[in-house]
């Protein structure tokens, strides 16, 4: 069966790493038997320029109708004096919101070539391989009330909500100990439960469900402990789970464990296991149009693609050793670059990855 997969480029780099990303998925279809079907669709500031909006409603009807996306990143300046709701990230927000992706994935695997780039000493990093499971759909980022206003002091006040129900906990906390489950039996949930009734209610929730998962290992942690654990000794973890806020904190902090951010993929899954996938890096609007970004995160993020929502984890092998191969020669965009390397652009990364694919 014919797989669509829609691709929204978007802003800054986008274009130029989905470009790669694209690539590689025409020569996994041309050489591997890989069935899809590929269309494309605006989104963030692009759209706005376009049509007046972050996420047009045919972006929006095409991802509905999609087996997959791939994105690429969204932002800049430009579009800084846009209403917030009308902003590029409003796009993202509503299209994750629509499409129900409440699991967000990120890995964080540190390839062996790149151990000397992390800000870690590599005897910490070497063989890192953390899977970050964040609630996506929920917690502060979504509660309500949130807004501006003048209080009755007279002075200008700002409020967001932090708010989850045993529901929306206990959908995360399965999806995580599923992925527990097919990594290393262990799952670290992490909260704020000692001054928090939101984070108390979280514990509560995973605590309840571990019934259910009685082979994996489950213990918990405060957030604050576990930033500074996963710059300690971050081969403690497996597999974590947590809410948004508190994820999109960690997951950037972890992505430095691996040497550059330009490495990390990232999966926004829904109950049916379709996906949107993108690397975890912004737009980058100072290195955009150079030819000098990253394109790894996003070829990575294919390989989730493949894994996750494909169900074809032979090509995502493919791809993954395909990205060694091109580390394995030295080529470097210059995020990762030292020495003793080559550096490359954007579209060479690329072309090594389809050449040993083909």
């Amino acid at each position: 069966m014919t797989a669509r997969i829609l691709v929204m480029p978007g802003d800054g780099v986008g274009p130029e790493i989905c470009r790669e990303a694209v690539r590689v998925l025409e020569a996994l279809a041309s050489d591997h038997g890989l069935d899809i079907e590929l269309e494309e669709a605006l989104v963030g500031g692009a759209a706005i320029d376009a049509e007046g909006v972050p996420l047009p409603e045919s972006s929006l009807t095409a991802a509905r109708a999609a087996d997959a996306i791939l994105f690429g990143s969204i932002g800049g300046p430009k579009w800084d004096d846009q209403p917030r709701d009308n902003r590029p990230e409003s796009g993202l927000l509503r299209l994750r919101s629509e499409l129900g992706l409440f699991a967000n994935l990120r890995p964080a695997i540190l390839y062996p070539q790149l151990a000397h780039v992390s800000a870690l000493k590599r005897d910490i990093v070497s063989g890192l391989d953390i899977m970050i499971v964040r609630e996506l759909t929920g917690g502060i980022y979504f509660g309500k009330p949130a807004g501006r206003h003048m209080n009755a002091n007279g002075k200008r006040e700002a409020f967001n909500t932090m708010r989850y129900d045993e529901d929306e906990i206990r959908r995360i906390g399965r999806a995580a100990f599923d992925i527990a489950r097919a990594r290393g039996g262990r799952l670290c949930s992490v909260d704020k439960a000692n001054v928090l009734d939101v984070s108390q209610l979280w514990r509560d929730v995973m605590t309840e469900l571990h019934a259910e998962y009685e082979d994996i290992e489950l213990t918990h942690m405060y957030v604050d402990n576990a930033a500074m654990q996963l710059v300690r000794a971050p081969k403690q973890f497996d597999t974590l789970v947590t809410g948004n806020l508190f994820g999109d904190v960690l997951s950037d902090a972890a992505a430095m464990l691996t040497g550059s951010i330009g490495m990390l993929p990232s999966a926004s899954m829904d109950t049916n296991g379709k996906g949107l996938y993108e690397p975890v890096h912004g737009s980058a609007p100072d290195i955009a149009g150079q030819g000098v970004a990253n394109p790894l995160a996003t070829i990575l993020s294919v390989a989730m693609m493949l894994r996750y929502t494909l169900d074809r984890g032979d090509l995502a092998d493919k791809v993954e050793n395909a990205v060694g191969y091109a580390l394995d020669r030295g080529l470097r965009t210059r995020d990762i670059m030292d020495d003793e390397t080559q550096m490359a652009s954007t579209q060479e990364i690329g072309g090594a990855i389809v050449d040993m694919l083909r």
